[in-house]
C-alpha cells in the first residue's frame, strides 16, 4: 500500500494496511497505525506516531522540528491518536525540552493551513476551522469548535465544549462551555446549543447558565465568584470542572461581555 513514488526511510514502521500516497516523504522512526491514509506530498518528519485510521491531506507537514530558538535538536516527540484528520497545508511541530512532545489525541478535526505548535496538548473531538492557529504550549480540551482563523496566544488554555467565533484573538484562558469571541476576546453566553447536539441535559444545562451568571453578572471578582459558587451551586462534575479551571488560571480567563 506504499506508492512506487513514495520515499519511506527504512526504520519507518507502517501497517500493512495504511495507504502512503506518491511523493510522500516518511522519515526515520516514524510510526504509522492501521488505516491511516497518507496523501500525495505530505511530509511525516522523524519521532512522529500516528494511530490509526488517521487521514493526512496533501502537502501537511507533520512533526517538523519547532519553530523555538531554544530548540537545539533534542530528542522530542509528535504522539498523534486514532480518527484524526489533517487538511490540505496543515502543521504540526514536535516538542522542546520543555514538554518533550506534541500531543493529539483522537477524532480531531484541523481544517487547511491551520497549525499546531511545539509541546501543545490537543484533546478529542475538537474542529480546528481554517487558518486556526495555536502557539507553543497551548492546551485545547475536548469537544470545542475553533472558528477560521482563530488565533490562540502562547500557553493559552481553551475548555472543553468551547466554540470560539472566528478571527478571534485568544489572549487569556477560555473556561469551557462558553461561547466566546469580539475583539477584545470576552464571554459572549453559553454554548447551549453545542452542550445539547452533545447529549447535555436541560439540568446540567441551567447549572451551567447559573455558574456563569455568577462568574459574568454578579460584580464579584472571580475569587469572590467562586466563593458564590461552591455556596450556592450543588456540586456536580461540569461545577468542579468549571471551578478548577478558574482557579488554576495562572493568565486569567476572559472577561464579561
Amino acid at each position: 500500500m506504499i506508492h512506487a513514488l513514495a520515499c519511506v526511510h527504512p526504520n519507518a514502521k507502517i501497517d500493512e494496511t495504511a495507504q502512503i500516497g506518491p511523493f510522500v516523504f516518511i522519515d526515520d522512526d516514524v510510526e504509522i497505525g492501521a488505516g491511516t491514509v497518507v496523501d500525495a506530498n505530505a511530509t511525516i518528519c522523524a519521532h512522529t506516531r500516528i494511530g490509526k485510521n488517521c487521514h493526512i491531506f496533501p502537502s501537511a507537514v507533520i512533526g517538523a522540528v519547532p519553530q523555538d530558538l531554544k530548540f537545539h535538536g533534542e530528542l522530542t516527540y509528535t504522539i498523534i491518536g486514532d480518527n484524526n484528520v489533517f487538511r490540505e497545508c496543515c502543521t504540526v511541530h514536535r516538542g522542546t525540552a520543555s514538554m518533550g512532545k506534541t500531543v493529539i489525541g483522537d477524532g480531531n478535526l484541523i481544517m487547511a493551513y491551520c497549525h499546531v505548535a511545539h509541546d501543545c496538548s490537543v484533546g478529542n473531538h475538537n474542529i480546528m476551522s481554517n487558518l486556526t492557529q495555536l502557539a507553543g504550549e497551548v492546551v485545547l480540551d475536548d469537544c470545542a469548535v475553533l472558528g477560521g482563523g482563530t488565533l490562540v496566544h502562547q500557553f493559552s488554555h481553551v475548555g472543553s465544549y468551547v466554540m470560539i467565533q472566528g478571527g478571534t484573538k485568544v489572549l487569556k484562558d477560555v473556561p469551557p462551555y462558553v461561547l466566546a469571541g469580539r475583539d477584545p476576546i470576552c464571554y459572549c453566553g453559553l454554548n447551549s446549543v453545542g452542550l445539547h447536539r452533545r447529549g447535555f441535559s436541560e439540568e446540567q444545562i441551567e447549572s451551567i447558565h447559573m455558574i456563569y451568571r455568577i462568574l459574568y453578572q454578579s460584580g464579584l471578582n472571580m475569587s469572590q465568584a467562586v466563593e458564590r459558587i461552591l455556596e450556592t451551586v450543588p456540586e456536580s462534575e461540569t461545577r468542579n470542572q468549571i471551578v478548577n479551571f478558574v482557579k488554576s488560571s495562572p493568565r486569567g480567563v476572559i472577561r464579561g461581555h
